[in-house]
């Protein structure tokens, strides 16, 4: 009977982090400045007390190479600076979204004008549309409505996107997608300005109209006090004839 062998692990976790200071175990480098300056080829201990004379950190920047490239950076600085720009960049990353528009070949011109619509909103909001003609019956017999009708589509909203893929038949269905003449962020832009113009002109009105309401206000008050005004009471001079001579 076999005896059982302890089962051996291999592999592990690979670090892609690169090598710094005492973890380089190389006997030489080719060292880099902080500025970015050729420093030459020199022993790894005279490149570790260099760094340390510097305040800095050796990190080998370059593994595979013979030798090895190592830099004298500020490591921690350098890995803040590489976290912000990679969340910069998802930041400024846009998902692809692709809006399905479906037509029939004798579509009437009021669905048309409400579809052509919605391809331009899609469109102005930076988003690819699939344009899909659908055919019925005896209508598979005549392709060319669908492809004209394709056609005119793609010239009613040339201002605000392409034809990235032609019409072509797909059993039943044609089709056709449009892309933005705008990027995604481009659009975006645009539309946070927009609403914030909105949110501007609304709150323009807002204080128009409280403006408005307080001046109403005030001049109620003003015709309240007057009424309530006690009259003055009228004397023997008032009621004499101002042409007669006394």
């Amino acid at each position: 009977m076999p005896i059982d062998q302890p089962r051996r692990v291999f592999g592990g976790h690979i670090s892609t982090e690169p090598r710094i200071n005492e973890r380089i175990k190389v006997s030489e480098v080719r060292l880099v400045g902080p500025a970015g300056e050729q420093v030459g080829i020199v022993r790894i201990e005279d490149a570790l007390r260099l760094a340390r004379e510097a305040d800095l950190d050796l990190v080998e920047v370059a593994p595979m190479a013979r030798p090895p490239v190592a830099k004298l950076m500020d490591y921690g600085k350098f890995k803040y600076e590489a976290a912000q720009k990679a969340r910069e960049s998802r930041r400024n990353q846009t998902n692809t979204v692709i809006k399905e528009m479906k037509l029939r070949p004798k579509i009437d011109s009021h669905d048309y004008e409400t579809k052509k619509g919605h391809v331009v909103r899609f469109l102005k909001a930076g988003d690819k549309v699939k344009i899909t003609i659908m055919f019925r019956g005896r209508e598979q017999s005549r392709p060319e409505l669908g492809f004209n009708l394709l056609k005119k589509l793609a010239d009613d909203v040339v201002e605000d996107g392409f034809i990235e893929s032609a019409p072509k038949q797909d059993g039943r269905n044609m089709l056709m997608v449009l892309s933005p003449t705008r990027k995604k962020t481009e659009a975006k832009v645009e539309v946070e300005a927009a609403k914030a113009a909105k949110a501007a002109e609304r709150a323009a009105a807002a204080e128009a109209e409280h403006q408005q309401e307080v001046e109403l206000r005030a001049a109620a008050a003003a015709a309240a006090a007057a009424a309530t005004k006690p009259k003055k009471k009228r004397g023997p001079a008032d009621n004499m004839d101002p042409d007669v001579d006394l």
